[in-house]
């Protein structure tokens, strides 16, 4: 057994313990549980046309369940191997293996709550729940395997944040230098010297950051286009939202979004849902802060914090997605995500993961604010906010 899995499979183990399950079914057919993949080590590049089972036990060795033709997928790791070829011999070889456990766990939810956590097909759950087993969710478990960062994972989020946090302030004075010298700049332009920032720091993102201005800044994944795109004028509400990582192995992503307004005194309405956004953001941080260091915090909390707040205020219909994803090697990672809107996301939040606070408010055909930061928690259950310092306050530009 290859050192990296023994510590995966000694953690695995232990966390099996500590909430109560018996094991850990993992299975994967033709590559739709990226959960099994990526825990297993098993290649995406290599041919799979053959279900697989691996199950870890909460004590004892591990099995794994191959098919004839495909025997030698899982030989990097341990365990007792059982070969299949019929549809019989497979579920024999699941029924005995599983004969001695009555509660495990697998890549499923609950009413497909949290459907980032849910891989395994419904036939295969009724097969394993006619052997009389038990199937819980691998949610809160997985994420410790799939979603916690590593010591340079972390300092790479911290350095990612830096550079985006003074990107920020790069394009803001792009705009406000374009303004006063009366030369036309586009959402697009923001978007490309947003772009040349990222290239001269050696860090990159798969997609393009956004740029958007007033009726635009109301769809939150608003994209400007080359060929498509708003000029922006004195007077303009401004939004930026930009995330990027380190051009290096598992690097993982920072993502802030920060308000501009094209002028130095800026309208009461912007001024007004700008306050019930930065309200409903740092009740999140607060209550996170507070709590995280005390107990287990799912996100769904969280976003209650947040939301009830911006209900508070009168602007609740307006509040149209979850409070903030988690992040990762890609920057809607697999951990907890911060809602109770789109999703029901009782993963609890857990040591060494990053994720983003992100509220906001969208007027349709009037202008939207959004204010985005991010925070990693600590192996001591620190509440850390990478990317200072935070929007406070609406940047104003003078022009």
């Amino acid at each position: 057994m290859n050192n990296k899995f023994s510590q995966v499979l000694d953690k695995a183990q232990l966390l099996l313990k500590e909430y109560q399950f018996d094991g850990w079914l993992l299975y994967n057919f033709r590559k739709s549980n990226n959960v099994a993949s990526s825990i297993l080590g098993v290649p995406t590049d290599q041919f799979q046309s053959r279900r697989y089972l691996y199950f870890i036990p909460a004590e004892g060795e591990p099995t794994k369940i191959v098919h004839s033709i495909e025997e030698f997928t899982l030989d990097h790791l341990p365990g007792e191997k059982k070969i299949y070829n019929t549809w019989q011999s497979l579920h024999s070889a699941i029924k005995t293996t599983l004969l001695s456990s009555r509660k495990i766990i697998m890549e499923y939810s609950p009413m497909n709550g949290i459907p980032y956590a849910s891989k395994v097909d419904g036939g295969t759950l009724d097969l394993i729940r006619s052997f009389g087993i038990n199937i819980q969710s691998s949610a809160n478990i997985s994420q410790y395997f799939d979603a916690t960062l590593n010591d340079d994972q972390r300092k790479d989020l911290i350095e990612s944040g830096r550079h985006l946090r003074e990107i920020v302030d790069i394009a803001f004075n792009f705009i406000e230098k374009s303004l006063q010298t009366d030369k036309r700049v586009t959402e697009f332009d923001v978007q490309q010297c947003i772009k040349n920032e990222f290239s001269k720091r050696d860090i990159y993102s798969e997609a393009d950051p956004h740029c958007s201005v007033n009726a635009n800044c109301a769809n939150p994944h608003y994209e400007a286009l080359k060929d498509n795109s708003t000029d922006i004028k004195k007077g303009d509400v401004i939004l930026i939202d930009l995330w990027a990582k380190k051009k290096t192995a598992n690097s993982v992503y920072a993502d802030i979004t920060w308000m501009g307004y094209a002028g130095k005194n800026i309208p009461e309405k912007y001024q007004k849902v700008f306050d019930a956004v930065l309200g409903a953001r740092d009740a999140a941080v607060a209550y996170l802060q507070k709590e995280i260091p005390k107990r287990k915090v799912t996100g769904a909390e969280a976003d209650d914090i947040s939301r009830n707040y911006i209900n508070s205020k009168g602007f609740g219909e307006y509040f149209v997605h979850r409070t903030g994803h988690s992040l990762g090697e890609s920057v809607h990672g697999n951990g907890t995500n911060i809602d109770n809107f789109e999703t029901l996301d009782k993963r609890e939040l857990i040591s060494n993961t990053a994720f983003t606070i992100e509220p906001g408010i969208y007027l349709t055909g009037e202008f939207g604010v959004r204010s985005e930061l991010n925070i990693f928690i600590s192996e001591n259950r620190e509440v850390i906010i990478p990317g200072l310092p935070i929007q406070k306050e609406i940047v104003t530009l003078n022009c």
